[in-house]
């Protein structure tokens, strides 16, 4: 969104984000609405109706404006900037974890669970030791 009429679809910019962050940033949906619409309340955006219903947003003229006052530097550059890519990894892991947790709660037996639960505590008492090692 570097200049007016360059629109951009919201249901989209949660994934564009994620992936131009390399996965570091992932806003929820419930964030970046609200965002939306207070930049359209600010007057550097507007919305627009898409095909199928959807809504597009683009940049206003104050809004081309207000982007370069920032540079050329993209946001999502400024989002990364430092970013060690082991914390993006650790990251992705726990969201895996997270999700294979949420499945064995959902679909495994008694014994599947207890079995689960057994394996979660080991991990966390692993991290835990991870904490207290020496470099």
């Amino acid at each position: 969104m570097r200049q007016p009429g360059l629109a951009v679809r919201g249901g989209g910019t949660v994934q564009e984000i994620a992936q131009r962050t390399g996965g570091f940033w992932k806003p929820s949906p419930g964030s970046v609405y609200p965002t939306l619409q207070l930049l359209a309340d600010e007057g550097l955006v507007r919305a627009m109706d898409g095909d199928g219903g959807k809504c597009l947003f683009e940049l206003t003229e104050d809004g081309a404006a207000a982007v370069e006052q920032f540079g050329d530097t993209a946001p999502w550059d400024h989002v990364t900037a430092g970013v060690d890519p082991t914390e993006v990894s650790l990251r992705g892991a726990m969201g895996q974890f997270s999700a294979a947790v949420s499945g064995v709660s959902q679909a495994a037996n008694a014994r599947q669970k207890a079995k689960a639960i057994e394996i979660i505590n080991e991990a966390r008492r692993q991290l835990y030791a991870v904490l207290g090692e020496e470099d």
